[in-house]
């Protein structure tokens, strides 16, 4: 039973990760500053909480370990209870805090995530020195015990993304994993009755010294670093979705948890942490080569069936990282086991995992800007071996030292370049061959490319996902051709647009058609500043960042319209794929909310709808959703590149795309006549009715375009372009 109670209080843990993640991003904006954030919070909070239980419990003659742990459970369950009024006092502190004193907003950020995350945190961390005594009482081992946790955590990745999520909704995802956290709470207060355990113990196996120390550092430090390097590869070669995520980041924790489970094999096969150190050092090196590569076997692969397709890339992802992680996995784990007070498991704990924050701020804003992320890998494998190696003795030392060193030579020699020579990019087609990349950044975030290929084809590639191109050379299909009209279209329904917002640069096109139709001022807001950095790549946009108009805001856009009490007559976005990590946020009901109150009276609105990219059950919520707020709307089909452009004015006296006033203005260049642009309006009012009826209106809590589309057949739908264009033109014709 207490196996179970550890197993599913993990499952309950990494949930809490996930909707903590979530509500920050919404609350304060998608970034890496936020995602960073959210890590060393409650990092800080799992190992105060830890060192606290340590020493309280080191004063204690004797203790009820399930007692204890009972209370802690109810506690988590308890704070989780009060997690969405807290952040949503958190986003209103942001928004005044952004307006009044916009330089305090980093320290107001980690002083309102602490209060709200804190409780939670402190009691998680608590937790661990309680494993050791439950550990005692039930004649286990620290290891087991917390190898179960993680692989509960685990479960929970996957639980989480492809079930309480998509199945319940956030709200009610809370309730439920604090409604576990409470029955775990009365399991153990039942279970608990009198059973009490000595504190005291007998003498460590191995009294802790520099040596421990450093081992706990090393393994929190490169196991983060590894993490966030080879996740870098592995959204390129699976995309930027939370159910890649999902199965990554199970992938990582099933292996860490299951080096745990195995620390009494390793014991009993007299393998010390030296070995296990020096041996996962060699793994990391040798499967970096093939890691770094996994988008060039992912874009041969297509499927009709979302499903295989995860099941395959967490299948690579657990070969590949998978034993290296196992290895690591051990080394923590076994260091507990050979100690005997609260106060000692803490502090390994505690170092580890302060160690493991370090890790990750120093490969996103350090290692991989500078060196890249397949460099920062061999870096990590490098310390890990050169510490396993420095505790060995004698021939063994020797040997693993010359593998080590053939290991990192292969590594080196066989460097396929991702990152810097060669892009990352998971989509296979003979006119995106032949890619040299002009430029790259690697942010703490997203690695950001401008990249030629031969057709002549310029790509902005984020990620793996070629997020918009401008063509050239021999190729003479414009698939781009909607970009300008996402930036013409809403300025010419306006009858006089002054003010006007972009939001997502991409390579500047959109921007350009908006600013040659001669708004006063435009605004331009991404949250990626590298995309700004390469837009010099990118001629189509007729250096649109150098005119005066002209001001790029770095910033998360949602947050943008929160924190910025302007007005605009024109707002259009072109955000990342809808159902990319982050991007429901700028689809939803709520967002559409947040740019209806900074629009005028007469403002207009654009909207991308990627039908190459969407189900129809996503299109038809995409429509529904902007309609609920902008019900005078229509959608607009670009007739070369067959993309959705939903428009919406605030204005209900106007039939939107009746009457074009901006043709009026004189000296423009368009390839479109106003008589061509009238006959590509496929929906009006009543028809996007229509198409809504056949799907949900998309908000912050069901995360409908982020969550299920894998497991769950009614978001499935088809999985082509053309199927999908094809059903909104049966909706149109009235066929269906």
């Amino acid at each position: 039973m207490i196996h179970l109670l550890v197993f599913f209080s993990g499952l309950a843990a990494l949930s809490w990760q996930v909707v903590w993640q979530l509500k920050t991003a919404l609350a304060l904006g998608v970034s890496a500053w936020g995602t960073a954030l959210t890590l060393a919070v409650t990092m800080a909070g799992l190992c105060f909480g830890s060192l606290w239980a340590g020493a309280w419990l080191k004063r204690q003659q004797q203790a009820n370990p399930l007692r204890i742990y009972g209370l802690l459970e109810f506690i988590i369950g308890a704070a989780g209870l009060l997690l969405t009024p807290a952040f949503i006092y958190i986003e209103h502190i942001d928004s005044s805090v952004y307006h009044a004193m916009p330089l305090a907003a980093p320290i107001v950020h980690v002083l309102s995530l602490a209060a709200a995350l804190g409780v939670a945190t402190l009691a998680m961390g608590a937790t661990l020195p309680v494993f050791g005594l439950l550990a005692r009482q039930s004649h286990t081992s620290l290891s087991v015990l917390y190898g179960l946790n993680t692989l509960g955590a685990a479960f929970g990745a996957i639980i989480c993304a492809f079930s309480f999520i998509p199945l319940f909704g956030v709200e009610l995802t809370i309730q439920f994993v604090a409604g576990l956290n409470i029955l775990i709470a009365l399991l153990c207060l039942l279970l608990a009755k009198d059973k009490r355990v000595e504190v005291a113990a007998p003498a460590p196996l191995q009294p802790l010294n520099a040596r421990l120390w450093a081992i706990a550092a090393i393994t929190g430090f490169a196991t983060f670093v590894l993490e966030v390097s080879w996740f870098r590869s592995l959204t390129a070669a699976f995309g930027s979705t939370t159910d890649a995520f999902a199965i990554m980041l199970a992938a990582v924790l099933l292996a860490l948890g299951l080096g745990a489970r195995l620390v009494p094999l390793v014991r009993r096969l007299r393998l010390s942490p030296a070995h296990m150190l020096a041996s996962a050092g060699i793994a990391v090196l040798l499967a970096t080569p093939f890691i770094e590569r996994f988008d060039i076997v992912t874009s041969q692969i297509y499927s009709d069936y979302p499903l295989l397709v995860l099941l395959f890339s967490f299948g690579m992802s657990l070969v590949f990282l998978g034993i290296p992680m196992l290895l690591l996995g051990s080394v923590l784990p076994r260091l507990m086991d050979e100690q005997n007070t609260p106060q000692d498991w803490s502090r390994l704990y505690a170092l580890n995992s302060l160690c493991g924050v370090a890790g990750s701020l120093a490969a996103g804003w350090l290692l991989l800007p500078t060196i890249g992320f397949v460099a920062a890998a061999w870096l990590a494998g490098s310390l890990i071996a050169l510490s396993g190696i420095i505790l060995l003795q004698g021939r063994v030392r020797q040997v693993f030292a010359l593998f080590a060193v053939a290991a990192l030579v292969l590594a080196v020699t066989t460097h396929s370049g991702a990152g810097r020579s060669r892009a990352q990019i998971n989509i296979a087609s003979q006119r995106l061959a032949g890619a040299q990349v002009l430029a790259s950044y690697n942010g703490p975030d997203v690695t950001t490319s401008a990249v030629e290929f031969a057709s002549g084809i310029r790509a902005l590639i984020i990620d793996g996902t070629l997020a918009t191109a401008q063509p050239g050379g021999t190729d003479k299909l414009d698939p781009a051709h909607y970009m300008p009209w996402m930036g013409h279209l809403p300025m010419l329904v306006h009858e006089s647009p002054q003010q006007a917002l972009v939001i997502c640069f991409g390579t500047g096109q959109t921007a350009h058609a908006v600013r040659v139709e001669a708004p006063q001022q435009l605004d331009i807001v991404d949250i990626n500043p590298h995309v700004f950095d390469l837009a010099q790549y990118f001629t189509a946009n007729n250096n649109v960042l150098g005119d005066a108009r002209v001001h790029p805001i770095v910033m998360d856009g949602r947050a943008y319209l929160r924190r910025v009490p302007k007005l605009y007559d024109v707002i259009t976005l072109e955000p990342m794929p809808p159902t990319h990590a982050g991007v429901n946020a700028l689809y939803s009901a709520e967002f559409y909310e947040l740019a209806r109150a900074r629009l005028t009276q007469k403002g207009v609105i654009a909207q991308w709808v990627p039908f190459h990219l969407l189900t129809p059950y996503h299109a038809a919520a995409i429509t529904r959703t902007f309609q609920s707020v902008f019900p005078n709307s229509i959608l607009w089909i670009d007739p070369l590149s067959t993309t959705g452009i939903l428009l919406g004015s605030m204005d209900e006296a106007v039939k939107l795309g009746e009457v074009l006033p901006g043709y009026a203005r004189q000296g423009i260049v368009r390839d479109m006549t106003e008589a061509d642009v009238r006959k590509a309006i496929l929906l009006d009012r009543s028809g996007l009715e229509r198409l809504g009826a056949y799907s949900e209106v998309i908000t912050d809590d069901n995360q409908l375009l982020a969550y299920g589309s894998a497991v769950h057949p009614s978001r499935r739908g088809y999985a082509t372009q053309s199927e999908s264009y094809e059903f909104v033109l049966s909706v149109a014709a009235g066929t269906r």
